[in-house]
């Protein structure tokens, strides 16, 4: 783990939502986009933390031996005897793009907010939760009573991630209203301002966003072109590091987690914007949604 914490306290960050097996032509991969976010989180220096749910299963078991081989603490990982642990098929295009299945009615469905979470939530910094986890009206009952038990400064950031029919209109307004950050694509843009009866120009529409919903910063990911970071009165775009792609899975994760460090770490949209784009490119290079940060790379980036 980088040691970009050194001379501050650690930060408290937790990747809320679904925990899974992906799928993969390859092979399946740990995967769940707040558990890639919590385990970048942690290379990149924080005390981060998994809250979700895995069954009582082989599967369940060894996603439990896979946290605890990342380094990361699963003690918010909850264990479920009724339902399987969480899975999605995953198929890449020609240009390593992924195409998610994704099996209903599984453990991550069934998260409890559980005292123990509660007293996370105190403790929290920052959040990461997304649509996908509240398909199941008991997750997404957790998921809201944890972010409103969070302190007033945590961040509280929604990493949209929409898959397959799993979100609606009334989800998407309840997490924003509940979020102090959005984080979402390129593609997944015209999709929510649509379903939010949002219109104008891509800028009119985050404006529109961030004024509505009272909101810190959006944050759009454009894939090999970079990213666009929106303030309340800034605007940076970054046009990405051009690389070899092995594999995309993750990599939006990767970036979420940088955007977090660098915001706890009061980075300008600039500086922010280079780190998050710079990590998620190296994770791109890399096989898997959760290969190793260079500590130097961490360090480099996130350095006081």
């Amino acid at each position: 783990m980088a040691d970009v914490s050194r001379g501050r306290a650690r930060r408290v960050v937790v990747g809320l939502g679904e925990i899974l097996w992906d799928l993969l032509p390859a092979g399946r991969q740990l995967g769940g986009a707040p558990a890639n976010f919590a385990y970048h989180a942690h290379l990149l220096g924080a005390e981060a933390y998994v809250a979700s749910c895995v069954g009582d299963d082989p599967l369940g078991r060894e996603i439990c031996s896979r946290i605890d081989a990342l380094g990361l603490d699963r003690r918010f990982i909850q264990v479920c005897g009724t339902h399987p642990t969480g899975t999605v098929e995953v198929n890449l295009d020609a240009a390593g793009n992924p195409q998610y299945v994704i099996r209903g009615n599984v453990a991550w469905d069934f998260i409890e907010f559980t005292p123990e979470l509660l007293q996370l939530a105190g403790r929290c910094d920052a959040v990461c939760f997304g649509t996908l986890c509240q398909r199941s009206e008991v997750s997404r009952r957790t998921i809201h009573e944890f972010l409103n038990a969070t302190r007033p400064d945590c961040l509280r950031v929604l990493d949209i991630n929409l898959r397959q029919s799993y979100f609606s209109r009334e989800i998407i307004d309840q997490s924003l209203v509940a979020a102090n950050v959005l984080k979402m694509n390129d593609q997944e843009l015209p999709v929510v301002a649509k379903m939010l009866g949002i219109t104008g120009s891509d800028p009119e529409v985050i404006a529109k966003l961030i004024d509505h919903y009272s909101l810190q910063m959006v944050a759009v990911t454009k894939a090999e072109e970079g990213s666009i970071l929106c303030g309340v009165d800034r605007v940076s775009r970054h046009p990405g590091f051009k690389v070899e792609v092995a594999y995309t899975v993750g990599a939006g994760d990767a970036f979420t987690a940088a955007l977090v460090t660098g915001m706890m770490m009061n980075f300008d949209l600039e500086k922010l914007n280079a780190a998050a784009n710079r990590i998620a490119s190296h994770v791109c290079t890399r096989a898997g949604a959760t290969p190793e940060i260079p500590a130097e790379l961490a360090n480099e980036l996130f350095r006081e």
